[in-house]
């Protein structure tokens, strides 16, 4: 997956047009990244000249422009102290695509662009010319390259659209080398379980995007006859002081013809992108002028081809004297072509607000596994204004820039206290977030925005590990009371004004105890039969700082237990109703291999393990022709490691293989005799 934005079209936008739509001056416009980086929380570190100075964070991406004067120096006395360049070998990893640079600028630019760790080093590794077409080899190799050269950080804003096992091992390969591995969730939101690899990694710290502290931050929402759907506003839209609320009328595609003979004024217009004629370049700048003209309020566009986008009335084949009068915004062509199909005289709600802690349709949603949370965290990924090849800046958004704020906070983090592990620092920054509400003021669900909003300062003041920073927890009807303990360590040594409280479903009990200062275990019983997934949040109130610890309950019919005997596994299903059938999927979450068997009412079922770790057990049970789903967990700790022989070799085949084999050795018995 190439992690470049979503928007990357915005690129070729004049920077003043954008600039158009921020209320700062020129002469701001360089310091800091723009807005994003003083958002998040860099000035309390900054007063106590935590800068970065002595971190080393690594850079796997499509290079960086070591001659760009916010980033300058390639060598030992430079901002870029090492790396390689995995596409021409014995080159250095100059960038000639610019996505390396942008990400580079985000984490330590120090110059007329200001960084979250400006002081820090980078290690630079080209795994991609143009950000398009990404090796799974490469950054496998420019993992290993960065343990080799004692990274204390990775950043990896590139990746691939599925599972890759082997890239999964690399980055436990990396935490095990005490390295904080930070990774991007992906541009292919807004649709859930949309994040890969190495994103899917269950140690490394996946990002999400949200918007940036900028007024071009607007958040639209579109409501007909009280039901919601998924807008995007133009680019030159303005925010609105009151919602518009106007009748539907479809206009086709925008132009006067089409509009002339149709009741427009003070209409909510719905058009279609682009035009009927071939070759015509019908602009949205043109549209709008044309709804404005006809009396209509607001004007929505939907689609010409699947999904959603972002359209640009501020472009640069505008007319000089061009200036839009009414807000407009997109919507996906499925939803447009359904609003469409249904007018019938009914009313639309439309409002434009500023929101800098929104979610980026964009950014790629978990859920990746039923066993634990990603993204666990999001941080400005939208407009963000960065170092570009060749001297210079530009805004680009994607969840690429939103990663490396996470990694200089890291940064900033490591440089105060050196003696953090990384699974502690990963807990400081999960657990000090922000909330992230939608456009309703609802927060988003644990599985789209994570914990919440990067926030640098209240992690740095922080006080207080929490381990696990999030967690899953599993029930069932035969087993409703599940507990969890936490592992809690005081920076300072101080236990001072603790409190715990629940913010979660009502059906479910809560409680808790503090033993021995260090360990909290946590209650939980479900009181009704209200299956499926549900989702809350722990806060911890120690020493005038509230720590959130987001969790997810399945709470299943079924269950399947599981024992260790030796070096096998066994496992029982339960089900309140009758089963005919079970696939068991066992997953080791240390490299992620999945081993599968099968259960039935009246099979034992057992399964080999190879190596000490901790498996996650997923069954799926037939009841009357439905699947029903069963999960649980078991470390095993106990057995004498030994070597597996896995053949590439389907299941149906090997079976004939073995057969084959069976009849040759009775032949040459038969033989013999």
């Amino acid at each position: 997956m190439k992690f470049l934005a979503i928007f990357s079209f915005i690129i070729v936008i004049l920077m003043g047009l954008i600039l158009s739509q921020s209320m700062y001056s020129e002469n701001d416009i360089h310091t800091y990244l723009e807005r994003s980086v003083p958002f998040v929380g860099t000035d309390i570190p900054r007063i106590q000249g935590i800068d970065g100075d002595g971190i080393k964070i690594a850079i796997i991406d499509t290079g960086v422009d070591f001659n760009h004067p916010d980033l300058f120096g390639w060598g030992p006395d430079g901002k870029v102290i090492g790396g390689y360049n995995f596409i021409q070998e014995g080159q250095p990893p100059m960038d000639n695509n610019g996505h390396g640079t942008q990400v580079v600028g985000v984490v330590a630019a120090d110059g007329q662009a200001v960084g979250v760790a400006p002081k820090a080093k980078i290690l630079a590794y080209k795994v991609s010319e143009d950000g398009e077409g990404v090796s799974s080899d490469l950054i496998i190799r420019a993992i290993e390259k960065a343990i080799e050269d004692d990274a204390d950080i990775i950043n990896i804003s590139l990746g691939v659209n599925k599972t890759n096992t082997k890239i999964e091992k690399a980055v436990n390969l990396a935490l095990e080398k005490e390295i904080f591995v930070v990774t991007a969730a992906g541009n292919d939101g807004p649709g859930l379980e949309t994040i890969g690899s190495p994103g899917r990694n269950f140690g490394s710290v996946t990002v999400g995007a949200t918007y940036n502290n900028l007024t071009s931050s607007l958040v639209a929402t579109l409501e007909i006859d009280e039901k919601p759907y998924t807008v995007i506003p133009m680019v030159g839209n303005q925010k609105i002081e009151d919602a518009i609320t106007g009748k539907l009328v479809f206009g086709g595609y925008g132009k006067v013809d089409d509009l002339k003979n149709l009741d427009v004024k003070d209409s909510i217009l719905i058009v279609e992108r682009g035009s009927d004629v071939e070759g015509e370049l019908l602009y949205f700048s043109i549209k709008e002028t044309n709804a404005a003209d006809a009396g209509a309020k607001a004007m929505i566009v939907y689609n010409n081809i699947s999904g959603i986008f972002l359209g640009e009335l501020i472009h640069e084949f505008v007319e000089p004297d061009y200036s839009p009068r009414i807000p407009v915004v997109s919507i996906d062509r499925e939803e447009g072509l359904g609003i469409v199909e249904s007018i019938n005289g009914n009313n639309a709600v439309l409002n434009l607000f500023f929101n800098p802690d929104y979610l980026a349709h964009f950014s790629s949603r978990g859920p990746v596994s039923p066993f634990y949370i990603k993204p666990e965290i999001v941080a400005p990924g939208a407009y963000i204004n960065t170092t570009q090849s060749n001297a210079g800046y530009n805004f680009t958004s994607g969840t690429s820039y939103a990663a490396p704020h996470v990694s200089g906070a890291a940064a900033l983090l490591l440089q105060k206290n050196p003696q953090l592990h990384h699974h502690e620092i990963k807990s400081l920054l999960l657990t000090t977030v922000e909330p992230v509400s939608d456009a309703y003021g609802d927060k988003f669900s644990i599985q789209e925005s994570g914990a919440g909003r990067l926030n640098i300062a209240k992690a740095f003041d922080a006080k207080l590990i929490i381990e696990p920073p999030n967690f899953v927890t599993l029930a069932s009807s035969d087993n409703k009371v599940v507990e969890k303990q936490f592992q809690l360590k005081s920076i300072d040594g101080t236990w001072g004004g603790f409190d715990v409280t629940f913010d979660g479903p009502e059906f479910i009990k809560f409680g808790w105890e503090l033993v021995d200062e260090n360990i909290l275990n946590v209650r939980m019983s479900v009181l009704e039969d209200n299956f499926g997934e549900h989702e809350g949040k722990m806060m911890i109130s120690h020493e005038e700082i509230q720590y959130v610890v987001p969790f997810l309950l399945h709470y299943t019919p079924g269950s399947v237990s599981v024992v260790q005997q030796n070096e096998k596994l066994f496992f029982e299903i339960y089900h309140p109703e009758e089963w005919s059938f079970a696939k068991i999927s066992i997953i080791n979450s240390d490299d992620g291999t999945i081993d599968t068997t099968t259960a039935t009412p009246n099979k034992t079922t057992s399964m080999d393990v190879y190596q000490n770790a901790e498996y996650w057990v997923d069954a799926k049970i037939r009841v009357n022709g439905n699947a029903s789903s069963a999960y649980n967990t078991i470390d095993v700790k106990t057995i004498e490691e030994r070597e597996r022989f896995d053949f590439d070799i389907p299941e149906r085949q090997m079976v004939i293989i073995a057969g084959a084999i069976v009849i040759i050795g009775v032949i040459g018995i038969i033989k013999r005799r």
